[in-house]
Parts: C-alpha cells; sequence; structure tokens
C-alpha cells in the first residue's frame, strides 16, 4: 500500500460505477435498493482513495444517455442524488474534500441545482482529495461544447493547430483537472461508455468483474496495484526497442 500511494505517476483514478441494477436483481431486491448500495460505495471509496494517496477521483455518476431509463428509476435517482448532496457535503468539507460536478446541469431540477453549486462552494478551498462527480455528462458532448467555447472565444481569428492543441483541454468540463491516469470500470462490462473520451487518450483501463456495490478498498488497491505494474508510453516504444 506504501509504494502504491508514493507513486508519483497515479494521480488521477476514474471510475465507472455499473451494476448496481445487477445487484439488486440477483438479491431479489428493486433496483432502487442497488442505487442506494451503490451510493453507499461512492462513500466508501472516496475515503478509500484518500487512504491510497489518490489526488483526484472521478466517478461517473449518471450518464446523458441515463435519462432513457424510466420514469420511476429516474425520479429515484434523482431523490438519491438529493440525499447524498444534502447528507454527504458537509462529511466531504470535514475530511477535507473538494467536489465538483461536471455535466449538464440544465436537465435538473433547480434544487439539485442549488445544492451542488453549495457543495462546490462550501468544498472550493480543500485540499486533500478532489472528488469530480459526471452528472448528466457525455463525453462527445463535452468535447463538442470545448470546440464551441474555443471558437467563440476566437471569433474571426485564424488559430495554428499547434494553439487550438494548447487551449482546447483548458475549454473541457474538466479544466484544471489533469487526465486519468487510471480508469477502471466494475460488472465486467469493457467499455467507456462515452465517458471522458478526450480525457482517456492515454489511460490505463482496468475492468473488473466485481459489482460496484460490492466494490471495496481491497478492489481499488489491486486496480492501483495492476495499473503500477504497466509501463506507460504515450505512443512511444519501449526504451529497450530503441
Amino acid at each position: 500500500m506504501q509504494q502504491i500511494s508514493e507513486n508519483k505517476e497515479l494521480k488521477h483514478v476514474a471510475i465507472i460505477m455499473d451494476g448496481n441494477g445487477r445487484w439488486a436483481a440477483a438479491r431479489g431486491l428493486p433496483r432502487t435498493a442497488g442505487h442506494k448500495q451503490g451510493a453507499e460505495s461512492v462513500r466508501r471509496v472516496v475515503k478509500a482513495a484518500g487512504e491510497l494517496g489518490v489526488e483526484y477521483l472521478t466517478l461517473f455518476g449518471f450518464s446523458s444517455e441515463n435519462w432513457k431509463r424510466p420514469e420511476g428509476e429516474i425520479k429515484d435517482l434523482m431523490n438519491l442524488l438529493r440525499f447524498y448532496l444534502r447528507g454527504e457535503t458537509a462529511e466531504l468539507h470535514k475530511n477535507g474534500v473538494r467536489l465538483r460536478v461536471i455535466g449538464d446541469r440544465s436537465g435538473f431540477d433547480a434544487d439539485i441545482v442549488r445544492m451542488i453549486e453549495n457543495a462546490e462552494e462550501l468544498t472550493e478551498d480543500n485540499t486533500e482529495i478532489t472528488v469530480v462527480i459526471a452528472l448528466n455528462y457525455g463525453g462527445r458532448n463535452d468535447i463538442l461544447h470545448a470546440a464551441h467555447r474555443l471558437h467563440m472565444a476566437h471569433l474571426g481569428q485564424k488559430l495554428e493547430f499547434e494553439t487550438v492543441e494548447a487551449q482546447f483541454p483548458g475549454f473541457l468540463m474538466t479544466e484544471g483537472v489533469p487526465d486519468p491516469d487510471l480508469l477502471i470500470r466494475t460488472s465486467g462490462e469493457q467499455r467507456i461508455s462515452n465517458f471522458l473520451l478526450w480525457q482517456c487518450a492515454y489511460s490505463e483501463f482496468v475492468f473488473t468483474d466485481t459489482l460496484w456495490p460490492d466494490f471495496s478498498k481491497e478492489d481499488l488497491r489491486l486496480a492501483m496495484e495492476e495499473f503500477s505494474g504497466r509501463e506507460r508510453r504515450f505512443g512511444a516504444v519501449q526504451q529497450s526497442e530503441g
């Protein structure tokens, strides 16, 4: 564990939290029960990430495609989000966690938006760990939004490619947050589902069969340990290859 926490290359872990519904179905419970247990896993993993030396933790909480789910499930998810923001913000702040939310907030009710804004404002000066929660987020939309913002910022100007390449990350929703070093997806699925498409260009991927409600500190540690055993090349070749 000490070796992992001192791995300076691993600063940012992103997680696609998958498997709540299957966890509930395996126990004969409604999907809502899986989502509630998943929220408990969020609390557990945020704590574990801090203990393991992670500086940034990004969690895919609700995608822009999730609105296609049954109306009743959406309502339950929104109420669970309210419950989490209302009940956890003070605890996050107490533990030095900075909370950021990325995604399109226009789809949420006004009270949820206010709670998000209040949580971000309360925790903005905290430095122990930054937790980014992606809500109503889609990677393609993030890229399109960034391209539009970049265009509007330089309206009427002809930019060199190098300028666009250098400035583009600053217009993404993750502005100021380093790209993920490690992306974990739970539940055995092996795809990234429109999550941080630009940001994960050189991330290491770890796919685990563990369902999100069962994901533990040990699961996180093992994923980080696997990352530590890999060589990141960023498009280059191994030193031994010349």
